[in-house]
């Protein structure tokens, strides 16, 4: 192991206190100051992904950070992913490659090899980058996980790192959360927490003084900064940044109104994110009513079947053929495009009972999907817009990029493609489905499809796009970061 690389751990109180965001402001702050710096997460539990060069399949946190780091991300940065399934199941992704479909207890009993595994994924990095950022996952006093944990306690005694404790002070309790933690961390541990910040406040900081020292004092840790709460441009973790989102009805604000459905396995619904300046986003539960949106976006999942079932029974289905029927443009990603055919067969594999079955999909375009072998695609990939209507085919001919995370294998049975040889099209080119991830960040696809939404509302959408300026949002977190953190203590960490 290189001698000479610095960990610099990330742990948090609890889930969603802001660690993510923590290490990519880290990151960026390291690498402008001209330090080779990497992000390290030994598991993740996530069903948003990204797929690196190479094809392989980490969690989109460790590739934002990895951006943030002015690297390419490598799947040593995330080397297991989990990826819940239902019934106790996750998807195990080892070194960004499908390993198996594993419960609960059957993954503990394997933790000795996913630690050589996170071993040997830090030994490259660390060989290669001066700095490795490191973040842990949930909260890091899970006393009942301590003798199998793997990314928090198993990661700090393989590295003793110096360590940031994070805790969210929105949430309420932040002074006995962090007392806690500290508390309760083995004895191992404890010593290596250098530092505490409070994170996502809102309010006056001089209020929170008395308990700051008093925390101080009762656990010998100084509290290096309060954050206080911002909006950030940078894409979410996981489906838990949802409930961070506007779930109301679209507001009045003379934007057009996209509705998301938001099915319970929905997975990398960052999809959708780069339209959020020029539109109202929000999403809908299955069973709830659509309202009248503009568009109807079906995101991604990590279990098609289960997921469509779950559209079927609540009623939802109709209502998206209603939408169909009147016109409104219905998009469908990975597997909602798989839910927008006529079929999906299942050999056993897809769905969570095991059970090998045909079933009905919406019927909106004219595709068949059949999972028969336990294989994922993943890669990124380049695609020449090849379908019509007055979306599609206004860019037609045009070149998109994205990246493909899906099992299963979709045959085209009558309409156009969307994309080269990836998608479907309906005849009237407002229904359209593909695998491509990451679609929106074309910014001349996303102005074809807003374009097409806002003159269906007679309004103009240039006028809407100019008043959305581009600031760099990882230098805007650093900054931000910076203001309110003693960065100077942190260094000092590194140092000693």
């Amino acid at each position: 192991m290189n001698p000479t690389a610095k960990p610099l751990m990330v742990l948090g109180t609890g889930s969603h206190v802001g660690k993510s965001v923590i290490v990519t402001a880290l990151c960026r702050i390291f690498a402008e100051q001209g330090h080779s710096v990497a992000p390290f997460k030994a598991q993740n539990m996530s069903l948003n992904s990204w797929i690196t060069d190479d094809g392989s399949e980490i969690g989109i946190a460790q590739a934002i950070q990895a951006k943030a780091c002015s690297i390419s991300p490598t799947a040593d940065m995330n080397p297991i992913l989990l990826k819940p399934k239902g019934d106790r199941q996750s998807q195990v992704i080892v070194l960004g490659k499908p390993f198996a479909d594993r419960t609960a207890g059957d993954y503990y009993e394997s933790i000795e090899d996913m630690m050589k595994v996170v071993e040997g994924a830090y030994e490259r990095l660390a060989g290669q980058y001066d700095i490795i950022v490191i973040e842990g996952a949930g909260g890091a006093a899970e006393i009942n996980l301590y003798h199998r944990d793997v990314v928090n306690i198993g990661t700090a005694r393989m590295l003793h790192p110096p360590i940031i404790l994070v805790g969210d002070i929105e949430r309420g309790g932040v002074f006995a959360s962090i007392y806690g933690t500290l508390k309760l961390l083995p004895d191992d541990i404890a010593p290596l927490v250098k530092g505490i910040i409070i994170n996502k406040f809102r309010g006056d900081p001089a209020i929170l003084e008395p308990g700051i020292r008093q925390l101080e004092e009762l656990t010998g840790v100084p509290v290096l900064g309060v954050i206080p709460y911002t909006e950030l441009s940078i894409p979410s973790e996981d489906s838990v940044s949802i409930a961070d989102k506007v779930q109301s009805a679209p507001r009045d604000n003379g934007l057009v109104d996209i509705a998301v459905l938001r099915l319970p396995r929905i997975s990398n619904f960052t999809d959708f994110e780069p339209l959020e300046p020029y539109s109202n986003v929000h999403y809908i539960e299955p069973g709830d009513d659509f309202g009248h949106p503009d568009a109807l976006i079906i995101p991604g999942t990590k279990n098609t079947i289960d997921d469509l079932k779950v559209l079927q029974d609540c009623g939802s289905d109709a209502r998206i053929l209603e939408l169909a029927k009147a016109g409104v443009p219905i998009i469908g990603i990975c597997g909602g495009y798989q839910m927008l055919g006529k079929t999906i067969t299942d050999s056993g594999i897809e769905g969570v009972s095991g059970e090998s079955a045909i079933f009905s999909g919406l019927g909106l375009l004219d595709i068949a999907t059949n999972f028969t072998e336990y294989e994922k695609q993943t890669l990124q990939t380049e695609k020449t817009v090849t379908g019509n209507g007055p979306i599609l085919g206004s860019i037609k001919g045009q070149q998109v990029s994205g990246y493909e995370i899906h099992m299963g294998k979709t045959n085209l049975m009558d309409g156009a493609p969307a994309f080269g040889d990836d998608g479907c099209v309906n005849d009237n080119g407002l229904i359209w489905g593909t695998y491509l991830h990451g679609l929106f960040e074309n910014e001349h696809l996303r102005d074809a499809f807003l374009e097409f939404l806002y003159i269906g509302r007679d309004m103009s959408y240039s006028a809407v796009k100019d008043k959305v300026k581009y600031i760099d949002p990882y230098h805007q977190l650093a900054t931000h970061f910076r203001s309110h953190v003693d960065l100077d203590a942190i260094e000092r960490m590194l140092e000693d």
